[in-house]
């Protein structure tokens, strides 16, 4: 069985399902960097990245082949929070994380 693949590049962030479907956001489009936990887990997927641009998005469910490569990419956005990241991992609540928003934007909460 598959798995999901997230790939970045110098365009966006690519992610591909099991099932062959593709979601994408461009560096330029993107927006908003969340981490949504929930109190699945650990049968379901209980941390899940939002990707979210203005007009397209994706989500990473965590460990997501390529997940530590988009971290790092992450990482290098202008006031990336790390602690959010941190937080975000240690969460067993349903809860949202911001771990980054580009300057001007309103985007999901």
């Amino acid at each position: 069985m598959s798995t999901t693949r997230v790939i970045c590049d110098e365009t966006g962030i690519f992610v591909t399902r099991w099932n062959g479907q593709v979601e994408s956001v461009t560096w330029a489009d993107l927006e908003t960097v969340l981490i949504e936990t929930n109190d699945t887990g650990p049968i379901g997927d209980d941390v899940i990245w939002i990707l979210a641009g203005r007009t397209s998005g994706c989500l990473v469910p965590s460990g997501a082949e390529g997940e530590q490569a988009l971290l790092a990419r992450l990482q290098e956005l202008p006031g990336f929070d790390n602690q959010a990241v941190i937080d975000a991992m240690g969460s067993v609540e349903n809860a949202r994380f911001v771990c980054w928003r580009k300057p001007g934007s309103e985007g999901p909460r």
